[in-house]
């Protein structure tokens, strides 16, 4: 399973951003019902919007409808993912970053990132580079 870290999915919504090799493993994802989103990233999208700091998207709800009509699975964030979130050590404070690493490693996902804080952490959650 691949879960797509927020600015993957807007990458992937734009067809912008993403490595070749990203591509490829996303599409593969996608044709195996594999590609998840979590919730929480349309809460962090409704931000990005709302401080005018994401401009290619009109809203977040017209981008959960894109992203979600193409096939890509939401996870819900649960009780569970959020106390994990919680209790993550050596990631930083960034409410987004903790919910949708907790959400990677609850579903044992591999989380398809190019956030520095996120590919450079000490933990055991598979991760891929969104870039490459």
């Amino acid at each position: 399973m691949i879960l797509l870290d927020t600015h993957a999915a807007i990458w992937l919504a734009i067809d912008q951003g993403l490595g070749k090799q990203s591509q490829r493993i996303a599409d593969k994802a996608l044709a195996d019902d594999r590609l998840t989103l979590s919730a929480f990233s349309f809460w962090e999208l409704g931000m990005l919007i709302a401080k005018r700091r994401l401009r290619a998207v009109k809203s977040a709800g017209e981008l959960r409808s894109k992203l979600l009509g193409a096939g890509i699975r939401e996870l819900p964030l649960t009780g569970e993912i959020a106390i994990l979130a919680a209790e993550l050590e050596g990631l930083d404070g960034d409410p987004a970053d903790r919910i949708i690493a907790a959400t990677a490693i609850t579903h044992d996902a591999t989380l398809m990132t190019a956030d520095a804080n996120l590919l450079q952490w000490r933990h055991g959650l598979k991760r891929h580079n969104a870039e490459q």
